[in-house]
């Protein structure tokens, strides 16, 4: 039988839905979608376990907590019992105690990660603070003005000055009308740090310190640390167990601040140093001597109850201070405020 025209292209097209239905029947049978090559595909990956970031920690103190973007801030504070009660010293991260004219001495107080509402009293600048202050980078440093040989030796050793005599900080300061001058100049680390604002890098410094919870086995056992400025400055920490601190004495007198909080360390470090006499003289014509911070010597580290006997190094003024143990290792310091003695060579330190 012969088709027609009109059949042929009706047998053609039945032909081409068959083929396209058979096909699309054969992909459904197979469980994969027409026009779709079925294969194994990516395999699904798990995602890294990632670490997460250890909690900051305070680079002058080792305490955990959270760590201003600002350089560390120094402040000169007097040490006469006429200068006493001191406030403002416990905030500090680090406390160093310099000798000065006649036996006495003053400390330079050091905050970066907690601030003081009031820091009191407030006093001039010697040589030794210039070479200590430059182991915190570019730090600020605030003080009651100097002679002019210290101030333009401040100024020139990268140190932002902002002592009460500048334009800059002078509103800074105030005077105490309870006390007499001039142990009565007072500041606060905010109003120094709003000061100098403009003048120094939103970056905190570098730690100049390790630091350890516990102190491995080295060291002896120490309750009493005799550090013996002179007669008049008869420094004594004692080991408080209850409190996991040194409490400061002048002789057998707690040293207490204003609000009645006897002075403590968690790490006291006495640090033997060569002195030197200076062309400065205090109103009485005493020469000031320079403690030498740039070199080496012996040091005494006391944490936990305990005391190692070492050395300390600093190869130059752009270096950080070493405490070595008898090894030649780095001692770590227990975190929390430290306080460093620096104590004139020929003067000898006890403890038991």
């Amino acid at each position: 039988m012969s088709l027609t025209t009109r059949g042929r292209a009706l047998l053609g097209v039945v032909v081409a839905v068959l083929l396209i239905g058979g096909g699309v029947g054969a992909v459904i049978l197979l469980g994969g979608k027409a026009g779709v090559t079925q294969g194994t595909g990516p395999t699904p990956t798990t995602p890294a376990p990632t670490t997460p970031a250890p909690p900051p920690v305070c680079p002058l103190s080792g305490v955990r907590g959270q760590v201003p973007g600002r350089p560390a801030l120094a402040v000169k504070v007097e040490n006469l019992p006429a200068a006493r009660p001191q406030t403002g010293l416990s905030w500090a991260d680090i406390v160093y105690e310099e000798p000065v004219e006649a036996g006495i001495t003053r400390f330079i107080a050091i905050y970066q990660c907690r601030d003081a509402s009031r820091i009191e009293p407030v006093r001039s600048a010697r040589f030794t603070d210039i070479d200590v202050l430059k182991q915190f980078g570019t730090p600020l440093f605030g003080y009651a003005g100097g002679v002019p040989q210290v101030i333009r030796a401040v100024r020139s050793a990268g140190i932002t000055d902002i002592n009460f005599t500048t334009a800059r900080a002078s509103k800074a300061y105030h005077r105490d009308p309870n006390r007499s001058a001039p142990h009565n100049l007072y500041t606060s680390t905010n109003e120094l740090y709003a000061a100098a604002k403009g003048l120094f890098q939103p970056e905190a410094p570098k730690p100049l310190f390790t630091f350890t919870a516990k102190i491995r086995s080295i060291g002896r056992p120490a309750t009493v640390a005799h550090v013996p400025f002179s007669s008049s400055s008869d420094v004594f920490w004692r080991w408080n167990s209850s409190k996991r601190a040194w409490l400061r004495y002048h002789g057998d007198i707690p040293h207490l601040l204003s609000n009645g909080v006897q002075v403590s360390a968690k790490d006291v470090v006495v640090q033997i140093v060569k002195t030197e006499l200076t062309d400065v003289t205090d109103t009485n014509g005493v020469r000031s001597p320079r403690a030498i911070t740039v070199g080496g010597g012996k040091a005494y580290v006391f944490r936990n109850g305990k005391v190692i006997v070492g050395t300390w190094v600093r190869k130059s003024a752009a270096d950080v201070t070493k405490f070595l143990d008898g090894q030649g290792n780095e001692i770590p310091l227990a975190p929390g405020n430290i306080w460093i003695e620096l104590l004139a060579k020929g003067k000898r330190v006890t403890y038991k």
